[in-house]
């Protein structure tokens, strides 16, 4: 049982480190969409053997040898900085688009002359900025 789950933590822990690698590496990587399935897929595995053990045997922790809790315990911390140093990664990653977008957006409405005025009742004149469509090419 405790084998299993160190397997699906070994397994989740090499996906986050794969994907932190490809995040940090220059060009293109297509496959992102994957890597995010078979981590929810993995992470949705531990939680249901969390829940199995809590509901079913919730002293299992304590019955494990020494040897096999080491390295339930080694898999967990590994687990636990390999998210750490992915979750920064792919917050920058994150920014980073949402920056781009922004500087498209605002480079498309400068283009555009999208800028519109409205004269008040009290005679004071509101300057807009009116939103631009932007088409977004995918594949970029």
């Amino acid at each position: 049982m405790a084998s299993e789950f160190i397997d699906i933590i070994t397994s989740l822990t090499a996906i986050m480190e794969e994907e932190t690698v490809r995040l940090l590496a220059p060009g293109r990587h297509a496959d992102f969409a994957e890597m995010a399935a078979a981590k929810i897929k993995l992470v949705s595995a531990i939680e249901l053997k969390t829940s199995e053990h809590a509901r079913t045997r919730a002293e299992w922790l304590s019955t494990l040898d020494e040897e096999t809790r080491g390295r339930l315990t080694g898999a967990i911390r590994h687990l636990g900085a390999a998210a750490q140093v992915n979750a920064r990664v792919l917050e920058r990653q994150i920014d980073l688009s949402t920056e781009m977008m922004e500087a498209v957006a605002a480079e498309a409405r400068r283009l555009s002359g999208m800028r519109g005025a409205t004269y008040g009742a009290s005679g004071v004149l509101c300057r807009t900025e009116l939103a631009t469509p932007i088409s977004v090419n995918a594949s970029l």
